[in-house]
């Protein structure tokens, strides 16, 4: 049987993050890919110029038309602007029992443009973080949702994760890729648990869909029913290698995408 994964986020216009990217991910990990938008971006490798929310019943409508229909094996979710949409996407994973899940707590595009009201920080935790098995925010994200300094040591990544479990995570991977050192370290953090992830880091302008990328790699790793240490594992290899390669791509004038589809195009 296929393995089904399910992306819930917004769109980009551009075709770098969000949905397109999540679905780029899903196929190139070997995973078929569903989607239920949250948001419509007016969006390039510049930034983002508009944001028009989807209504929550609507939201709703697509959660139903595809879980009664899909065996989703792992979902991720994404940009998710509103309380009320938040609300909607809580009830209806707790309605169909959505066990592997993937939360991407996106906050600020590449380009620095905010995607999250600041009124549905708290519902995101309240209601989401319990629901994942996984929480993958970047350093200013984590700083964001503790309202403290960005971490500035392996010290500092350690001291916040553990914060972001007590606020009711299930497991946490701090990604350091903002960070300035010649790798790009990564640390996961449940109550058992404790691992870094390490690859080089690529100098490249071309990020952008880099945290939506490697999540939905991690949920496809989990579709296709590998434990959740190995799913990240192979998501950070695969995401470093679609970093590395971003430049072999000519797609606009400012934060290109990485290059989803690395293995398979020709340079």
């Amino acid at each position: 049987m296929s393995a089904i994964a399910v992306t819930i986020a917004g769109s980009d216009s551009g075709g770098g993050a969000g949905v397109q990217a999540d679905l780029k991910a899903f196929s190139a990990r070997g995973v078929y890919g569903a989607s239920v938008i949250t948001a419509l971006t007016a969006q390039n490798t510049k930034g983002v110029t508009a944001i028009h929310d989807v209504p929550p019943a609507f939201v709703a409508d697509q959660m139903d038309a595809v879980f009664s229909d899909l065996k989703v094996d792992a979902v991720k979710i994404g940009m998710l602007s509103q309380p009320e949409i938040i609300d909607v996407i809580a009830t209806k994973l707790a309605e169909y029992d959505v066990k592997r899940v993937i939360l991407d707590p996106v906050m600020v595009a590449t380009s620095g443009d905010v995607l999250l009201q600041t009124s549905a920080v708290s519902v995101l935790k309240q209601k989401l973080f319990p629901m994942a098995v996984l929480i993958t925010p970047n350093m200013q994200e984590a700083a964001f949702l503790l309202d403290q300094p960005v971490a500035g040591s392996r010290e500092d990544m350690h001291s916040q994760a553990l914060l972001l479990l007590d606020m009711g995570a299930n497991g946490v991977l701090l990604k350091g890729g903002h960070g300035s050192d010649d790798t790009c370290d990564d640390l996961f953090l449940s109550r058992d648990v404790e691992r870094w992830y390490t690859a080089p880091r690529h100098e490249t302008q071309n990020t952008h869909g880099t945290g939506c990328t490697l999540s939905s790699a991690i949920a496809a790793e989990l579709a296709k029913g590998l434990a959740l240490q190995d799913a990240i594992g192979e998501a950070k290899e695969y995401i470093s290698q679609a970093i590395k390669a971003a430049d072999t791509l000519d797609v606009g004038e400012g934060h290109g995408p990485v290059h989803h589809f690395h293995e398979f195009w020709s340079e």
